[in-house]
């Protein structure tokens, strides 16, 4: 983008990859970090914006970082494990001393600006190795090669022990929403709500965890303040079998939830012309089972057409059963309720698997679920795609046109999906993207050769697709 990035700019290059992807007619929703910019492009395209939690997390964490003691703190040990990176008198030292006092063979490891968790890892590893660390520089031969490094005194040891314990939460989510394979929409407002709870200080802390604390609570409050954001990131939590009994809202703000999904349940069933009406009798409204469960629908599919008898042509007019259509209301009512009522899904489980085996009992919501649940909660995803493009995308390979970046791109993040199919058809995937690979460089050379070649093999993978 060769544009100022200003909000109007970059709401235009939304608009255009939506086109591109033929997605203006799917609600599509955008995540991005909190910059001014990318808010504003948001509002202006009229998507619906979810920031990022990530970038969220490490807003927040660098704040706790900031705080005078744990700054000083994280510079003396970042001085002490950049020196033993650069001396390798003092990093033979460390090897001994690790062997000597039976500790796991770790270099030690030096943070990064941008990203808050190597700081987090950096004083848990010098905690780790901390006798070999101070055993290595009381060395002769180390102290003879420098003598302005000092160890950590006993009040930095136990100070380092109280930032990793009072971080460690905030590390755990951090992973926790770099995940790929299940959804990440939902655990933003359960994860949200517990940081919350567990950064509020108490009485039992000490001055440093409270500064920490205090810093990550002041800044993740004034996050998702926006009313729109809370009902999508609440929405989305009622619709993942394991956090829809909302324990971590008030109560009267998840009946409020369960309220606006059974709205939306219900306007999704008067928008859709296709879904089968359902007619119940009076008699029959409470405590029948739900006629669209795959166990209903296995024993009508199994069950023989009754004959019409004697006793219907004799009573069949005096006690004709009347039907009642259910309105849109009541339908989604009754489908919203049973699916409350059902056992939540443990926290280890995959809720996609689940909506796949329950789509047919909860049809609404099925549809509800596959609206929210494939909206990514961080764009750690998309930047991962950077990183593997910047792999590809090298002073090596200048001669790359954008539209073989582009399918190189591709064949690199779906090799993985297509690796879970059958054996006979990941072999035969494999096969062909190889060779699609290899008349992708073919062309750069020859595109007379490649011309005849390469749209054969090129079909021949997008069939496998």
């Amino acid at each position: 983008m060769s544009e100022s990035h200003t909000g109007a700019n970059m709401a235009e290059v939304i608009r255009k990859a939506t086109e591109e992807w033929k997605l203006t007619g799917k609600d599509p929703a955008v995540v991005t970090d909190n910059a001014s910019n990318m808010t504003v492009a948001v509002e202006l395209t009229g998507y619906q914006h979810v920031r990022c939690f990530a970038h969220v997390l490490n807003l927040a964490a660098q704040h706790a970082l900031k705080v005078p003691a744990v700054a000083r703190l994280t510079g003396r040990v970042r001085r002490i494990s950049t020196f033993f990176h650069r001396s390798t008198t003092a990093a033979d030292a460390l090897k001994r001393n690790q062997r000597m006092l039976a500790l796991p063979h770790h270099k030690l490891i030096t943070d990064v600006a941008v990203r808050w968790n190597s700081a987090y890892e950096m004083l848990a590893r010098f905690l780790e190795q901390q006798p070999a660390v101070c055993a290595a520089l009381l060395s002769p031969e180390v102290r003879k090669s420098t003598s302005d490094i000092c160890t950590l005194t006993e009040t930095d040891i136990s100070n380092a022990e109280q930032v990793v314990q009072a971080l460690k939460p905030m590390l755990v989510a951090t992973k926790i929403m770099c995940e790929e394979k299940s959804p990440t929409i939902s655990i933003i407002a359960p994860l949200l709500a517990q940081l919350l709870s567990d950064t509020t200080a108490t009485i039992e802390d000490s001055s440093l965890v409270r500064e920490i604390k205090t810093a990550i609570l002041r800044d993740l409050s004034r996050r998702y303040d926006s009313m729109e954001e809370k009902k999508f990131l609440r929405i989305s939590s009622a619709l993942d079998p394991r956090f829809k009994s909302l324990q971590f809202l008030l109560p009267q703000d998840a009946q409020d939830t369960n309220t606006k999904l059974m709205e939306m349940a219900a306007a999704l069933k008067e928008d859709d012309a296709d879904m089968d009406t359902f007619q119940v009798s009076p008699d029959d409204k409470e405590g029948s089972p739900d006629p669209q469960t795959p166990e209903t629908s296995a024993v009508r599919a199994h069950t023989p057409r009754k004959r019409k008898s004697a006793l219907t042509d004799l009573l069949g007019q005096t006690f004709k059963m009347t039907h009642q259509r259910l309105s849109a209301s009541s339908l989604a009512e009754r489908e919203v309720k049973q699916y409350l009522d059902a056992p939540p899904l443990a926290l280890t489980d995959d809720p996609l698997h689940w909506w796949k085996s329950h789509a047919q009992a909860y049809p609404l919501l099925a549809k509800l679920a596959q609206r929210h649940l494939c909206v990514p909660g961080t764009s750690v995803p998309a930047e991962r795609v950077f990183s593997t493009a910047g792999d590809i995308i090298s002073s090596q390979r200048s001669c790359l046109t954008s539209e073989h970046a582009d399918q190189l791109l591709f064949l690199k993040k779906n090799m993985l999906f297509f690796a879970r199919l059958h054996i006979t058809d990941s072999v035969e995937f494999y096969f062909c993207s190889v060779l699609t690979l290899f008349f992708v460089f073919i062309k750069q050379f020859d595109s007379t050769c490649s011309a005849a070649l390469c749209p054969l093999f090129t079909e021949k993978l997008i069939t496998k697709q």
